[in-house]
Formats: structure tokens, sequence, C-alpha cells
């Protein structure tokens, strides 16, 4: 699914704020990102997402080199991508419903289907009442609520999701976590930065740990107890 390869990154003529990362994320894990404040997880998440291209090294998405890929062909890649971002980058004229809407109405899917949809991935995460409200009428966790639920409606391939938990209470928080494991167990490669260590101890999930710009992978033991057994 992600191959990185000596990958370094800097912004302007700074130094690398990432360096020599080296991984491969096979298709349908499941990864947390994690690491303190100014590790570059933000600056990782933005080249899987394919928002910026590396300063150096290799990454491969989907079986292609997307250093060199045509504006045209990264746009296809993207819309295999869901993506919560920390500022939500909701559509201030469109409703919560619409909003969700958008990555299917691109797919020219059929307007019974997405309405049905929707209506569906809204009521679940609680927001059934506010489907026809616009985002500045809604508080952080609603709209955080919105921008999860646009990103998971088509069912993308990749899911990277930043904080998706962050402004949300512990019940809420739950159950769209456990969105995200049906969303995995379906197919999806997903990976979500986060510093909570609760929501990390909760969900048996490797973990790509960021620190000083370069990363490691650790599996929790009991992960890799079950994995031994043959339970993934």
């Amino acid at each position: 699914m992600i191959k990185f390869e000596h990958v370094g990154m800097r912004y302007g003529v700074g130094p690398e704020v990432l360096s020599d990362i080296n991984f491969i994320l096979e298709p349908g894990s499941f990864h947390f990102l994690t690491g303190p404040s100014g590790a570059g997880k933000t600056s990782l998440m933005n080249l899987m997402f394919l928002g910026r291209k590396p300063t150096r090294g290799l990454i491969s998405m989907f079986d292609q080199n997307i250093n060199d890929l045509e504006r045209a062909k990264l746009a296809r890649i993207r819309r295999r991508i869901g993506v919560v971002f920390q500022e939500f980058r909701l559509l201030p004229h469109l409703s919560a419903f619409d909003n969700v809407a958008l990555p299917l109405r691109i797919l020219g899917r059929p307007e019974r289907e997405i309405r049905n949809n929707v209506n569906e991935l809204l009521e679940w995460v609680g927001l059934g009442d506010y489907m026809k409200s616009l985002p500045l009428t809604l508080s952080g966790g609603q709209q955080q609520r919105v921008a999860i639920a646009r990103a998971v409606i088509g069912r993308p391939k990749l899911l990277l999701a930043d904080e998706p938990t962050g402004n949300l209470d512990d019940e809420i928080g739950l159950r769209l976590m456990n969105l995200f494991d049906q969303l995995n167990r379906m197919g999806t490669t997903i990976v979500i930065a986060t510093h909570s260590q609760h929501l990390m101890d909760k969900f048996e999930h490797p973990r790509m740990v960021l620190g000083d710009g370069t990363l490691k992978i650790n599996a929790p033991k009991n992960w890799i107890q079950k994995k031994i057994k043959g339970v993934f």
C-alpha cells in the first residue's frame, strides 16, 4: 500500500523535519502514528496524502512511484485516500449532509444511493438532527464528526486521520474508533495520528513512533501474540 525508502523532507532551506524515513504499510493494516509535538507527524501525513513531495528518497503508493507522477495521476490516487485533518476543512457554504455527500457526488454515484448512505452515516455518528446545518453553526466536535463521515463515506482504500477523536467525548470517540475498525476489516488501510496513550492502549495496533525526525514501528506484545496464533 505505502512504501517509503530513505525519505527526507524539509521546508525551504531549513533543516530536515523528516530524515531517512523507511517503512512499508501492507494493504489492510492499521497503525497509530505517534510522537512528541514537533516530531513531524503532520509532515509525514502530508507526504502520505500526497499533499507534498519529499525532498529526497522514494515514495510508492498503490504500486506506483509517486515522485514523478503527473498532477492528473496524483489526483486519481488521492481519490482513493480518505483524510481527516485537524482543521476539518469543511466547505462553509455546504450543509453537513452536502459536505459528507461530496466525495460520492464526485464519483458520480446515484443520488438515491447518496441520500441513503449519508443519512445512515450521519445518524450513526450522532448528527441525524444536524444534516441541514452549516459548519459554522456546529460545535468543534460536531464539525469533527462531519469531517470523519466525509472521509469514510466512500470506503477509501487508505484512511489517514490526524487526531480524529481529540475533540470528542469518550462515548463518541469509541464509536468512531469502532467505525474505523469496521472499515479496516473490510480492507481499508488506516493510519491514525494521536498523542493519546489511553487510545493506543485501548486498541492493540502497531505504533509508528516519530522522534527527532526518524521513525520506528513498535507492536504491542498482545498484538504480536495474536499474530503468531493466527488471529490476524
